[in-house]
C-alpha cells in the first residue's frame, strides 16, 4: 500500500461534505486533445473549454498524449508526453509538481498510453503528490491480465473516479474492490443546441428527400456497421428514400495496418446487398459544429456497436442532446441511457431488429416526434456546463483535503539513539528457500514469479559474514544456502556468475552482468575474511582463486568498484595475495584514469552522469588506497566522496539518495526521486572506509546522516525500515514510499546497520592507517 493509498480512505470521508470556500487555482489536465483525431480527444478538449467558460479564475493545463505525430496544440497545450517514452512520464510528473497545481485530472482509456494495457501512466500517477481525480472512458468487465494490472493500480492511486455509467461504477466496485465512496458518476457532457426541426439542415447538406439514418465516429470493426448495411435491404424496401449516412474517418491505427482495405470490405458488402446507392460515405474527421449540423438533420441515429462493456459513448450523448431518436444495441452506455423509454435498444448483431426498429419509426411521425422530444428534454440534463459544474464540486473537496506530508514517527527508539540495539532477521528468512533468496515481493509477501538473483544472495552472503548479532543457528541454516547458491552460478564454460534463476531453479542466462559478478566477487572476498566457520572461509578462498582471473575482463566502473571491495578484503583475509593486489592496482588504476578523464572545475566525479550504487566508486579507491598504502589514491577518494556527499544532502541537512530519475544527465544534479536503500547503504560503507583510511570523525557524522534516512530523516519526513521485524521498504517516490519490500532493499538497510555499528562503534583513530596524503 502507497501513502497515497493509505490517505485516501480519510480523504473519501472528508469529501461527502462541500467546502463551496475551497480553493480550486490550477489543474493538470491529462488527455488526448484536438487536433489530435480520437473521441478522447474531442471529449479532452471540450471539458476543457467548459471549464474555462465556467470558472475563469481556474487555469486548467493541459498535458496531451502524443502519438509521435506533430500536431500544432493550442496554448491551452503547456507540455506533450510522448505516449511510447517513458522519461516523458517522469518529466511530464515534474512539471505538474512545480506549477503548483491542486490536482490531477486523467482522462484514461488504456490504447493512449504506453507499455504494456498503457501502464506507463502509473509512473506519473506514482510521481505527484496531489490528489488525483480519473475519468475512466472505460471500464471492464473481464479485463485481461495486463489490464487488470493497470486499473487495480489506478483504482488505488486514485483520490476520485469518474464514470458515465451507473454500470461503470457497479464493476468497479465487483470487479476491482473499488470503495463506493471513491466513485462519481457524471454523464458525457453535450453541446447546448436549440430543438430544430431536420428539414433547414437536410436542404443545406444536401439530404432533403431523404429519411436519413446516421452513424458517426473513427470507422474500426466492433462499431457493427456491418449490421447496419445488412439491415438497409429491408428499410430500403418499405422506404426506397433511406439513406444511410456512416461519417466518419477509418481510425488511424487500422490505416496505418491495412490502409482502407476495411472501408472497401464494407463497401464491398453494400453493393453485395444491393444497398450501396442507399449508404452515404463522409470519409472524414468533422469537427464539431460539422457533427452537429448532421445529427440536426438526422431522422434517427443508430449505434450498432458490438461490445457490451462499452462505457461511453461520446456520438450517442450528442444525438440525445440533439433530440434524435436513437436505435442501439445494449452495451452499457445505451443501456442506461435509453432504457428508461428514451430511445430504442437492439440485441447485438440483430439486422432484422435494427431494420423493424427504423421502419416503424419511419412509419409513426407522431411516435417519432415524440421521440425527439423526450431525447431532447434528456440531454439538458447532459450540456457541458453542467459537466464541469458536476466536475468542479467533486474537486473541491478534493483540494481542501489535499495531501499533507506529515512527518512519520521515528521507529528507532532503543536506548541508544538512532542505531537499533537489535534487527530481526525475520524479513531476511522470509524471503529465503533452500533454494536462496527470492528477488521480490508484493507487500511483504515473498513474488516467486520473478525467481532468484546472484546479485541477492551474494548480499545476503556478505550479511552472515558481518552480521555479528546473528544467531549461530540461522548462521548454521542460511549462510551454506546463500552460498550455494553463489557456487551454482559460478559457469566455468563461460568464465562468469550466472545471474538470474527462475523459480523452477532453471538458469535463465549462462552469462549474467559485469556488476553480477563484480558484487559476488565482493561476497566471496569478504566470506574470506570474515565467516565464523574455517569451511566456509576455506570455500571462498577456494572460489575466489578460481574466478579472480576472469574478473580481470571486466569493463564497467561499479564492476570493477565491488571486484576491488572484494578484492581488498581477500587482501585482508590473505596478505600477499596475487590475485587480489592484481585487481586492486589494475582497477585502481582504471579508476583513477576515469576520474582525470571526465573531472571538471564543477563536477568532480568519475563519469558525466550519476547513476545507482555512486558512493561504491570513491570507496573502492579509499579500500584500495588503503590495501596498496597509495596516498593519492586515498586522497582521490576522499575528495570524490565530499563531492558526491554534497550532492546527497538537501537543503535542510538531511541525506537525498541520488534518485532512479537522475540516471543518465549529462553534468546535471540530482533529481530527488525515487530514492532507494541501495544509496544509503553504499554511503555508509564508503564513509566506513574514508574513517578508516583518514580516521577523520566527520565520515561518522555523514554516515549517521545517511543511516537516519531509513527512519524518517529525508526529503518526505517517511520512515522506511522497522527494526522490529527487520522489513524495509523499496524506495521513497514523490507520492510517499514504495511498500514492496524486496531482497535488496532489505538486505540494504540490514547491511547499513551492521556498517553502523562498526563504524560508531571505532575509536575516532583507532582505525586510520594514516596513508592520506597532506
Amino acid at each position: 500500500m502507497s501513502l497515497r493509498e493509505r490517505n485516501r480512505t480519510a480523504k473519501i470521508a472528508n469529501d461527502s461534505g462541500s467546502d463551496k470556500a475551497a480553493a480550486v487555482r490550477r489543474i493538470a489536465l491529462i488527455g488526448n486533445y484536438l487536433p489530435r483525431r480520437c473521441g478522447i480527444a474531442t471529449f479532452t478538449t471540450d471539458i476543457h473549454i467548459a471549464f474555462a467558460e465556467r470558472f475563469p479564475g481556474v487555469a486548467v493545463d493541459v498535458y496531451a498524449m502524443n502519438d509521435g505525430q506533430g500536431y500544432d496544440y493550442p496554448d491551452a497545450v503547456v507540455h506533450a508526453i510522448e505516449q511510447q517514452d517513458p522519461e516523458a512520464y517522469l518529466e511530464a510528473a515534474r512539471l505538474i509538481e512545480a506549477s503548483g497545481a491542486d490536482l490531477v485530472w486523467l482522462q484514461h482509456e488504456y490504447g493512449i498510453f504506453g507499455g504494456d494495457a498503457g501502464q506507463l501512466i502509473l509512473s506519473l500517477l506514482d510521481r505527484v503528490s496531489m490528489p488525483v481525480a480519473v475519468t475512466l472512458h472505460t471500464v471492464l468487465d473481464a479485463p485481461d491480465a495486463a489490464q487488470r494490472h493497470v486499473m487495480d493500480r489506478i483504482v488505488r492511486l486514485a483520490d476520485r473516479l469518474i464514470v458515465m455509467a451507473d454500470k461503470g461504477r457497479d464493476t468497479l466496485v465487483r470487479v476491482y474492490g473499488a470503495n463506493p465512496a471513491q466513485i462519481s458518476v457524471i454523464p458525457h457532457g453535450i453541446p447546448d443546441r436549440p430543438f430544430v426541426p431536420t428539414g433547414p439542415m437536410k436542404e443545406k447538406l444536401g439530404l432533403a428527400g431523404h429519411d436519413v439514418v446516421l452513424t458517426f465516429g473513427l470507422l474500426s470493426p466492433g462499431k457493427g456497421i456491418e449490421t447496419m448495411i445488412e439491415a438497409m435491404p429491408a428499410v430500403v424496401e418499405r422506404f426506397p428514400n433511406a439513406l444511410y449516412a456512416v461519417l466518419g474517418a477509418t481510425h488511424p491505427h487500422l490505416v496505418a495496418h491495412e490502409g482502407e482495405a476495411y472501408r472497401d470490405r464494407l463497401k464491398a458488402l453494400a453493393e453485395a446487398r444491393g444497398v450501396s446507392g442507399n449508404i452515404l460515405w463522409v470519409d472524414a474527421f468533422l469537427e464539431t459544429e460539422e457533427l452537429l449540423d448532421w445529427l440536426a438533420a438526422a431522422d434517427i441515429y443508430v449505434t450498432p456497436y458490438l461490445n457490451p462493456a462499452q462505457v461511453t459513448s461520446g456520438t450517442l450523448s450528442y444525438a440525445i442532446g440533439l433530440g434524435k431518436p436513437v436505435i442501439s444495441t445494449p452495451y452499457v452506455h445505451a443501456a442506461e441511457l435509453l432504457g428508461t423509454g428514451d430511445g430504442r435498444l437492439v440485441p447485438f448483431g440483430d439486422s432484422a431488429g435494427f431494420a423493424a426498429e427504423i421502419v416503424g419509426l419511419l412509419a409513426d411521425p407522431d411516435a417519432l416526434a415524440r421521440l425527439r422530444e423526450r431525447s431532447y428534454a434528456r440531454g439538458r440534463t447532459m450540456v457541458w456546463s453542467s459537466s464541469a459544474d458536476a466536475h468542479m464540486a467533486i474537486f473541491r473537496p478534493l483540494a481542501r483535503a489535499r495531501r499533507s506530508r506529515k512527518r512519520a514517527s521515528q521507529v528507532f527508539r532503543q536506548a541508544r539513539p538512532d542505531i537499533p540495539d537489535h534487527v530481526s532477521f525475520d524479513a531476511i528468512e522470509r524471503l529465503s528457500d533452500s533454494t536462496g533468496m527470492l528477488q521480490h515481493s508484493l507487500f511483504s509477501i515473498p513474488d516467486r514469479t520473478h525467481g532468484y538473483c546472484v546479485d541477492d544472495n551474494a548480499r545476503a552472503l556478505l550479511l552472515t559474514s558481518r552480521d555479528d548479532q546473528l544467531a549461530d543457528a540461522r548462521y548454521d541454516r542460511w549462510t551454506p544456502i546463500y552460498a550455494a547458491f553463489v557456487q551454482h552460478a559460478w559457469n566455468p564454460a563461460t568464465g562468469s556468475f550466472r545471474n538470474f534463476m527462475a523459480f523452477d531453479r532453471r538458469w535463465l542466462e549462462e552469462s549474467g552482468s559485469e556488476d553480477s559478478f563484480g558484487r559476488t566477487l565482493w561476497s566471496i572476498g569478504v566470506t574470506a575474511r570474515d565467516a565464523r566457520r574455517p569451511q566456509f572461509r576455506r570455500w571462498a578462498t577456494s572460489l575466489f582463486d578460481q574466478v579472480a582471473g576472469h574478473a580481470l575482463k571486466l569493463g564497467a566502473p561499479r564492476a570493477r568498484a565491488f571486484a576491488i571491495l572484494g578484492a581488498a578484503a581477500m587482501a585482508e583475509a590473505h596478505p600477499g595475495h596475487a590475485g587480489a593486489l592484481r585487481i586492486l592496482r589494475e582497477f585502481g588504476a582504471d579508476l583513477m584514469a576515469l576520474l582525470d578523464a571526465n573531472v571538471r572545475p564543477d563536477w568532480a566525479w568519475f563519469e558525466i552522469v550519476l547513476a545507482y550504487d555512486n558512493c561504491r566508486l570513491p570507496e573502492a579507491l579509499l579500500r584500495a588506497g588503503r590495501a596498496l598504502a597509495d596516498p593519492v589514491m586515498v586522497k582521490r577518494g576522499v575528495e570524490t566522496m565530499d563531492w558526491i556527499v554534497a550532492h546527497q544532502t538537501n537543503a535542510e541537512g538531511r541525506f537525498r539518495a541520488v534518485g532512479t530519475e537522475s540516471f543518465g544527465r549529462a553534468l546535471q544534479p540530482p533529481l530527488p526521486f525515487d530514492q532507494q536503500p541501495l544509496e544509503a547503504w553504499a554511503t555508509i560503507d564508503a564513509c566506513d572506509a574514508a574513517f578508516d583510511a583518514t580516521g577523520d570523525a566527520r565520515w561518522r557524522d555523514v554516515a549517521m546522516t545517511a543511516y537516519r534516512w531509513f527512519g524518517g530523516e529525508n526529503d518526505l519526513g517517511l520512515a522506511l525500515a522497522d527494526p522490529v521485524n527487520g522489513e524495509c521498504f523499496d524506495g521513497l517516490m514523490p507520492g510517499g514510499v514504495n511498500y514492496n519490500q524486496g531482497a535488496e532493499s532489505v538486505l540494504a538497510f540490514h547491511l547499513a546497520t551492521c556498517s553502523i555499528r562498526k563504524l560508531c562503534g571505532a575509536q575516532a583513530t583507532g582505525r586510520a592507517t594514516g596513508v592520506v596524503a597532506a
